[in-house]
């Protein structure tokens, strides 16, 4: 295609205007100009993207695909655009991490804070999720490093022990768990549990 992001941000104006008038007054085209930029993505797509009417334009059903298309283009190039002005101003790097629950909250806010203070040029993207998504994530690409719970099925990825979670047990002095020293989860699921994340302590314990 012999069009770029200018012409695709041209086209997303004047629909959203309802006319090539006004969409080339916002980018402060001439029209004359505008008008033969619109005329030339067509020429190069082989068909019409506007029906030119004397209230103004509306798309085509190939003009709709192409806003659909040229928002999501013009999205991600702003989004690469930001990412990549972090490295005008220093950034280096950057660390797509991901920690479940537990982890986030008692062991990774001090060696995080270290690791920030002594590599200040890379930026770590930190993302709550829950132990089975953070496996999928690392797997497919999304995450770069994930913190989860040693119970988790880890589909093969290389893991590296980073905290021992150790859970202890609190009762009232009448209960009958209060005199037991040492006791596995699976003898105290029978008794009702006062839990701060009902739907995270289970499946992460």
């Amino acid at each position: 295609m012999r069009f770029d992001l200018s012409d695709l941000r041209l086209f997303l104006q004047i629909v959203e205007a309802g006319s090539i008038t006004r969409g080339a007054e916002r980018l402060h085209l001439a029209i004359a100009a505008a008008s033969t930029r619109i005329r030339n993505m067509e020429a190069v797509l082989g068909t019409p993207l506007l029906h030119r009417e004397r209230q103004g334009v509306q798309p085509t059903p190939a003009g709709r695909t192409l806003v659909h298309h040229a928002r999501l283009l013009l999205q991600q190039a702003e989004r690469m655009h930001g990412e990549l002005a972090q490295y005008a101003e220093g950034i280096k790097g950057q660390v797509r991490l991901m920690s479940n629950t537990n982890a986030l909250t008692e062991f990774l806010p001090e060696p995080l804070s270290d690791f920030l203070a002594t590599h200040p040029q890379v930026n770590i993207d930190l993302e709550e999720r829950l132990s089975d998504e953070i496996v999928a994530a690392v797997a497919d690409g999304t995450a770069d490093v994930g913190i989860v719970a040693g119970t988790v099925e880890l589909a093969g990825l290389e893991t590296l022990p980073f905290r021992t979670d150790r859970f202890v047990l609190v009762a009232a002095p009448a209960h009958s768990l209060a005199t037991v020293e040492r006791a596995l989860f699976a003898e105290v699921l029978d008794y009702d549990f006062v839990e701060r994340t009902p739907a995270l302590s289970r499946r992460e314990g």
